[in-house]
């Protein structure tokens, strides 16, 4: 690793130890969210998608658990992630009853129901992507954990599928340093705003 690149890591570090915090500390978590996807659902992209990935929340995300219920009784095809070996699997979502607490108190797929060929999505049926991140910036550079997983899913996206990441405000800074394989987002959504990104 050069010293150029440990720059960039500990500066990366420094971004998300801050994302973190700003995140952690946002109030109204639940009333911002439901802005959020909102926003999101009133995008033209939403609008013309068929398949839908929605991430499922953790700790401090932006919520999206409080949404999917509505998502799944309208004509989009739902799919949600999990994680297993370092890599994201996808999994039609028809009912949250198909869904169970996983490790780390993760909502997560059923086990019992994850091999069924018929719930099993590959990444080039999605028409769009919901995106979580830690932090980010007005033209769509996004900052993971660092473990990588969603940039080896978007790896497998369709070009033509928009990515689009939600956000609190609190989580944007002026520039997210990018690594060449770090992928641009679309769009971000925030409470405040719609933010054009550079996209792939």
């Amino acid at each position: 690793m050069t010293a150029f690149t440990t720059e960039i890591q500990e500066f990366k570090n420094q971004l998300r130890t801050q994302a973190h915090a700003n995140r952690n500390a946002q109030e109204n978590k639940d009333e911002l969210s439901r802005q959020i996807v909102a926003k999101f659902k009133a995008l033209p992209e939403y609008e013309r998608a068929k398949t839908v990935m929605y991430y499922i929340d953790v700790r401090s995300e932006v919520r999206t658990r409080h949404d999917l219920p509505d998502a799944l009784t309208g004509d989009k095809k739902i799919v949600v992630p999990y994680c297993v070996d370092g890599f994201l699997q996808l999994f039609h979502l028809t009912s949250m009853d198909e869904l169970e607490l996983g490790m780390y108190k993760i909502l997560e797929p059923r086990a019992d129901l994850r091999d069924l060929a018929e719930k099993r999505v590959d990444p080039t049926e999605l028409d769009l992507v919901m995106v979580p991140g830690v932090g980010f910036d007005r033209r769509g550079g996004r900052m993971g954990h660092g473990k990588g997983y969603y940039d080896k899913l978007l790896e497998h996206v369709r070009p033509d599928a928009a990515l689009v990441a939600l956000a609190f405000e609190c989580q944007l800074f002026p520039e997210i340093p990018v690594a060449p394989h770090d992928v641009f987002m679309d769009k971000v959504v925030t409470e405040k705003a719609v933010y054009e990104g550079k996209g792939r």
